[in-house]
Parts: C-alpha cells; structure tokens; sequence
C-alpha cells in the first residue's frame, strides 16, 4: 500500500498557519478536517474496504469545492494526489473503468510522480491496460526524472566565449581565520588524510544545524553568523546556508571548494538542492559532498565521486553507491534508489555555481555584483550572459555548454 494520501494531510497541516493569517480559518479547518479524514480512511483500506474509502473520500471533494476560491486555488495541487488514491482505491476493488478514470484526472491535474505509480502495486490491477499505459508515457517526459537526464544531449568539448575564471579565498582572510579559530576546525577535521579530513567537516556541520527548508535563511549569509542565529533561535538553514556554512569551513581550512546549484530540467519546478564541491589534491579531483544529508558518493569500489562522475554514472547506468549513515536530520535514511537516481537524477540536469568562492558571498548589498556559471546540457538555449536585480545586489550569470570549463582544476 503505497497511497498518497498522506502526503496531502502533511502539505495541509504544515502550512494551514500561514494561510489562516491571511485568510481567515477557512484553510485551517479544512487541513483539521482532512486529518480527521485520513483517521476514517485508514483502517478502512487496511480493512480492503475500499468502497467505504472512497464514499469518505467523495466528501472530501464536496467540502473541496465549498471552499472559497483563493483557498481553492492554493489547495488545487492536491486535486492530483487525491484522485491518485483514489485510483488506487478503485484498483483493489477491480473497479477498472473508475480507476482508470480516477488515474487520468490525478495526470491532468498535475501528477507527475512517474517512478510512484510504476511501483505502486495498488495499481497492477491496470496497469496492463492500454488507457494507463497511455498516461504513463504522458508523465514520463517530466516524472521520470532519471529517464530526462539520460535522454539529455550531453555537454561540447571546448568552451567558444570567454568566461571569468573560477576564484577561491585564500584561507589567510581574517573572517575566515576567525571561523577556524572559534569553531575549532582542526580538531574537528581531525589528524586522518585530507579526504577523511574532508568527511569529518561534512559530519559537523551536518550535527551543528539542521535542514529546514520551510525557512528563509538569515540575511547576513556566511557561516559565522548562521551558526550563531540558528543556535539562538534554534532554527535551521535550507541547502544553501548549509552548503554556504560546509563551504566557508573548507575554505578556513585552505581546501578550495565551492557549492553547487543543482537544478532540474523543468524551469517551473522549485524543489532544487545544493551541495558542495571541495577539490582534493590527493585524489585529483572534486569531490561531492552534501551537508544537508551527510552524503558523499562512491563507485563500486568505494571510491568517492565527483559531482560530474556522479552524473556521468546516473546517464551510462553505472553503479553509484552513498555512505550508509547518510540521512536527513536523523529521521529519514538516505537511500541510493530514491536519492540519487529520483531526487539527484532530477536535480543535476543543470548546475550552478559562483565564480567568486568566498566569505559572506550571498550577502546582499547596495553596488554588490555576484557572478555565477550555469552549466547546461546542450537542448537548452540560454543567453550567454543573464543579468537581473536582487534588491540593490546585482546577479550576473554565465551560460556554458563545457563541463571542462565548468569543472577546471583551481
């Protein structure tokens, strides 16, 4: 049993606060009322009452639709997960019309979970039916993420404009020698050779703040300050601050590292990650590394990997193995099926990073420039050069087409 609906109720729950706010205890209530649902349906599927399921279920559209308008609205990405269960449901009652039915409108009102619904044994019942088989195919071309990146065109050979280089902070920069000093940085990468130096650095900072990425991050971004405010409020970073927190401590220890924007191939899709480069010398190469879930990549023989061998294994169908005690916030394992060849494989069509590696790098400031590299497989057409506003702070990015430009040693 592999339904959604769950997921629903925790979308509801997490964010009915801030609604409420705004528009009075019309979400709140109907986040309340679909928890109280879900302890209804519950053991009524465990039971394989199904058409008892999905009479609850047809009440939940009729309060849905007894919303007010701005409310439905912001709910509607919900429609798609709801119909899917409820496909679900028909399934195991071998109700095939009604399944199929139920299944086409989760697609066209914005399922995309293409690796969900191909192992979901709640739909085998159809799955063999031409009617699914044909929503399948829909989905696949944005849901099967792995699928997308294989199907990408690869990168050029050699670079055809001239690009800033890559630059990385000396580790002799006051800010960054007081991080090293106050936080005790040697002791904590330890006396072992600079890979495992490397891998305890990750660990810290992974134990010293956990991921939140329901929050902003602080406005002044460099790793002094974020330890000290979410040690305060007892909050948390997104990817980006703890990347940003990972990076400056490599660069403090005299590592060159930079972090990475990992982002999908739909432009419309928000849930990008980032994780951090640092180059090892002894292994002549970057290495991937990812404070958000104390992860690290290797090969079969338990060789670390770049972020570019990483992906290059996920297109060829190489093996790729994480570190067994990768995990996020020590609640959930991170598994190598659902981390890197679903959420990974989605976020590494594109990459971005910033030209200037550096303390307080993000931080906004009136006349600021900050200069990033997108790397892009080659189907994608970009300006060579972007320019946009960001307050007062103004964002320069690159396109390019070369991961040997992307990737050069420092």
């Amino acid at each position: 049993m592999r339904c959604a609906f769950s997921l629903i109720i925790c979308f509801l729950l997490t964010s009915s606060a801030l609604v409420a706010q705004q528009q009075g205890k019309t979400k709140e209530e109907f986040g309340a009322y679909s928890a109280n649902l879900n302890k209804e349906v519950r053991p009524l599927v465990e039971a394989r009452q199904y058409r008892q399921a999905l009479t609850l279920l047809a009440g939940w559209h009729k309060t849905y639709d007894a919303l007010d308008e701005p409310v439905k609205r912001e709910l509607k990405p919900n429609l798609a997960s709801m119909y899917y269960n409820e496909a679900c449901y028909y399934a195991l009652a071998k109700d095939r019309p009604n399944a199929l039915a139920s299944f086409k409108l989760a697609v066209s009102n914005g399922w995309q979970n293409y690796m969900h619904a191909k192992s979901d044994t709640d739909l085998d019942f159809i799955r063999s039916d031409k009617g699914f088989q044909q929503q399948m195919a829909s989905i696949r071309e944005k849901g099967d993420y792995l699928y997308v990146l294989q199907q990408s065109k690869g990168y050029v050979a050699k670079e055809s404009q001239t690009l800033p280089a890559f630059r990385y902070q000396s580790a002799d920069e006051p800010h960054l020698v007081a991080l090293r000093k106050t936080y005790q940085l040697d002791s904590i990468a330890g006396a072992g050779n600079e890979v495992s130096r490397m891998i305890n650095l990750l660990h810290w900072v992974h134990e010293l703040v956990p991921h939140d990425g329901n929050n902003g991050n602080p406005p002044s971004r460099n790793a002094q300050d974020f330890i000290q405010v979410c040690q305060k409020e007892k909050r948390g970073l997104n990817c980006r601050g703890l990347a940003t927190i990972l990076n400056e401590a490599y660069l403090a220890m005299g590592y060159k590292a930079r972090f990475v924007g990992c982002l999908p191939k739909d432009s419309t899709d928000v849930d990008s990650h980032v994780i951090n480069a640092v180059y090892s010398a002894s292994e002549n190469k970057w290495l991937w590394m990812d404070p958000t879930n104390d992860a690290y990549v290797m090969n079969e023989q338990g060789n670390l990997l770049s972020i570019e061998e990483v992906r290059e294994r996920l297109v060829n169908g190489k093996p790729l193995l994480v570190n067994p005690t990768a995990n996020w916030n020590h609640k959930v394992s991170k598994m190598k099926e659902d981390y890197l060849y679903q959420y990974m494989a989605k976020n590494l069509y594109q990459l971005a990073s910033p030209v200037s590696s550096e303390y307080d790098l993000e931080t906004r400031r009136d006349g600021k420039t900050i200069e990033y590299i997108r790397l892009l497989p080659v189907p994608i057409a970009r300006k060579a050069v972007k320019t946009t506003k960001a307050g007062a702070t103004t964002i320069t990015e690159y396109a390019t087409n070369s991961p040997v430009t992307f990737w050069q040693k420092p």
